[in-house]
């Protein structure tokens, strides 16, 4: 039998700290080793427990979440999963170290506390627990001087995601200027928090970023974040002109909206005047769409092993052939110029 993991709960409210001590001990995979109401008390219990994960509330008394992280990383790094209400603050946990994040449920919604307790949560706990966690922190590099040499506004630059990708997708596009190609990205997200990573992204780059709605013109120097939610983001050509198609639809490997849709439409919609980057996450979702890009004609890149926070679908990608060429981190942006340049 393999070792169950071993989960620290962190959550100021009582009712709610032992509805997810409850539940999660149901699961066969997981075991509550221990509970804190505040970082002062999770910090004993992680001396005494050793947690393989940590679950995380963002507010709590003495000691906000994120603040505790900053303190904590740097001692005991661990993989931790916050739980989040609909705040920007989700994006300052991520930087200082988390894993990933889950959107709390109001208790009074029944459906969505089922699904959040029984699935949304177990889940994000059993990645946070695969993922490396030295590679979750700042990547600082110069700003680049590249420029593109060539045309930018038939081509098309595709980027997806899912854990360790909010901090992945910054560092890259942090890097470009305004000359870069329209991109259209999908990370994996909770409805409502794209639209705030997009204010987020969208203060801190050079380029525009915003979360894209449905007939969108896809524009040089513009990123496109696909919402969270229950629609799917496609790209199409209508009239010589690129945009994006946004509509309700079922999961695809096992997401909405999904990488592999996305890419699958760029492969379809721009050809050979597309580059496809995949980025760390758990699963397989943009390996396939990725492999149709490719066999159109497409430029391809892959986050490599060694940066990835969950080493997933890049990994997917490579071993099925639709990675072109495997690059750190702190080298996609670099190298998508210097892949746009020959195209």
């Amino acid at each position: 039998m393999m070792r169950k993991i071993r989960v620290l709960v962190v959550e100021d409210s009582m009712f709610f700290r032992e509805l997810l001590v409850k539940n999660l001990n149901t699961d066969p995979a997981l075991e509550v080793v221990a509970s804190a109401r505040d970082p002062f008390e999770a910090r004993d219990m992680i001396v005494k427990y050793k947690p393989d994960v940590m679950t995380l509330d963002i507010e709590m008394p003495k000691m906000n979440g994120i603040e505790f992280l900053r303190k904590l990383m740097p001692q005991y790094p661990m993989p931790v999963v916050m739980l989040s209400s609909l705040s920007d603050k989700v994006f300052d946990a991520l930087n200082a170290g988390a894993v990933d994040f889950v959107a709390k449920p109001a208790l009074t919604d029944k459906k969505k506390l089922e699904e959040f307790i029984s699935k949304e949560l177990p889940v994000k706990i059993k990645i946070a627990s695969t993922a490396k966690i030295g590679n979750i922190k700042k990547n600082v590099v110069p700003t680049l001087t590249e420029n593109l040499s060539n045309d930018n506004k038939e081509l098309i630059l595709a980027i997806g995601a899912s854990t360790g990708g909010t901090e992945a997708i910054a560092t890259i596009l942090k890097e470009f200027g305004p000359d870069i190609p329209g991109t259209v990205i999908v990370q994996h997200m909770p409805a409502g928090f794209t639209e705030m990573y997009a204010k987020r992204l969208n203060d801190q780059c050079r380029v525009q970023v915003k979360e894209a709605k449905n007939g969108d013109r896809v524009l040089p120097g513009q990123v496109l974040i696909a919402p969270g939610g229950e629609c799917q983001m496609r790209l199409i050509k209508a009239n010589g002109v690129y945009q994006v198609e946004i509509k309700p639809g079922p999961k695809v490997s096992g997401h909405c909206p999904s990488v592999d849709v996305l890419f699958e439409s760029v492969a379809k919609s721009a050809k050979n005047r597309a580059l496809g980057i995949i980025l760390t996450g758990m699963g397989g979702d943009g390996a396939k769409g990725l492999l149709e890009m490719r066999k159109a004609g497409a430029r391809t890149i892959g986050q490599d092993e060694s940066t990835c926070v969950v080493y997933g679908m890049p990994k997917v990608a490579f071993d099925i052939g639709a990675v072109e060429c495997q690059e750190k981190l702190s080298d996609i942006a670099k190298k998508t110029y210097a892949v746009l340049n020959t195209m």
